[in-house]
């Protein structure tokens, strides 16, 4: 999964005419800036979570996790119809913004207690599709427990190690794994569009704004959980 870093002024891009995308009409807004370049991966992540979850019209969904990949989760379960969307989340300004990107629910329990709120608020039998946007051995097991029977994990959290899934619990709930890393250029072209009629705002995710010598401090921010996601000018 390495590769060369686009944290500078200039970047060489290898196979450019595939995985580069030209906006139509030219330079865009710089109002758009933050939401397009979220559609380079943190959109488009937590989009991949929704669908390898399986989310669809009227689904009950469960996002865990309240970074910008789960948020972003949060707004792409809402543009593919869910009618019950839970975010688990701490943090208040994240909180806020799970709701403005269309959670009906926040469930700040973690564990067993977690599990029995979700439960709780889905009817006693836990979400149809559940986003997990972590990667640590508990997102995961919170996860898997909040998906009712016959239910969908999909995961984008990169896997902090931990023990292989309970796969003999799963096999008697029907409860499914699925994800992995976004293809986000093959889901750019579905989403773009929206982007640039301002139907979607992905990038609301971004609360600061730094230069790019001040990198060290952008991502000191997200670490301390002062920002959700830092967003660098050259």
């Amino acid at each position: 999964m390495a590769s060369d870093g686009g944290q500078g002024e200039f970047v060489r891009v290898p196979h450019a005419d595939g995985t580069l995308t030209v906006v139509p009409g030219g330079t865009p807004d710089d109002a758009l800036i933050p939401s397009l370049l979220t559609l380079s991966d943190v959109f488009l992540t937590g989009h991949h979570a929704a669908v390898s979850a399986g989310v669809r019209e009227g689904s009950a969904v469960v996002v865990v996790g309240d970074g910008a990949v789960g948020l972003s989760g949060v707004l792409a379960a809402t543009r593919l119809g869910a009618a019950r969307i839970v975010a688990m989340s701490r943090h208040e300004p994240r909180q806020e913004l799970a709701r403005a990107f269309g959670a009906t629910d926040v469930v700040a329990a973690r564990g067993d207690a977690g599990v029995a709120e979700v439960k709780d608020l889905l009817d006693g039998l836990g979400a149809d599709a559940v986003l997990e946007c972590v990667g640590t051995k508990e997102s995961m097991d919170q996860a898997l427990r909040s998906a009712r029977p016959g239910g969908q994990v999909g995961f984008v959290g990169v896997p902090h190690g931990g023990p292989e899934l309970p796969v003999r619990t799963m096999f008697g709930t029907n409860v499914g794994v699925r994800g992995g890393v976004a293809p986000v250029r093959n889901y750019i072209d579905e989403v773009l569009p929206e982007v640039l009629a301002g139907d979607i705002e992905p990038g609301r995710v971004f609360d600061l704004t730094l230069p790019l010598a001040d990198v060290a401090e952008a991502y000191a921010a997200m670490d301390d959980r002062r920002a959700i996601k830092s967003l660098l000018r050259a």
